[in-house]
């Protein structure tokens, strides 16, 4: 079910991402800090558009037909009030990093929740 129009826009990264800046934060030298001890993590910042044409390049069409547009207007309602895009500069001059695109999102869940392959009937 998809709840919300094609041009709604989110901030991404992986779970392995995340994972990735939880391990790297353990490692950093607080002093780097200073007194700003909150991070923006990087990611990727993809409309739902260009989230479902990323599926379709790397699953096909067939995974792409089973979405159901399905607008629900209390989840935009609560969509519409979250940030969609973020400069995460710090955090990478840092040494934080996730993916660049959201077709790599695509790909890690393939890899790190699928056993490195696409099932039958789709991700």
């Amino acid at each position: 079910m998809l709840p919300v129009p094609d041009d709604t826009r989110h901030w991404h990264a992986s779970p392995r991402s995340a994972i990735g800046f939880l391990v790297h934060a353990a490692t950093i030298d607080p002093a780097v800090l200073g007194d700003r001890r909150c991070l923006t993590m990087p990611g990727v910042s993809a409309t739902v558009a260009e989230q479902i044409e990323a599926l379709r390049r790397v699953a096909g069409d067939e995974v792409v037909r089973r979405i159901r547009h399905e607008p629900d207007e209390s989840i935009m309602a609560i969509v519409a009030g979250w940030p969609r895009d973020f400069d995460p500069r710090r955090a990478r001059a840092l040494g934080f990093s996730a993916e660049a695109d959201f077709e790599e999102i695509i790909r890690i869940h393939i890899e790190d929740e699928l056993g490195g392959a696409i099932p039958e009937g789709g991700v």
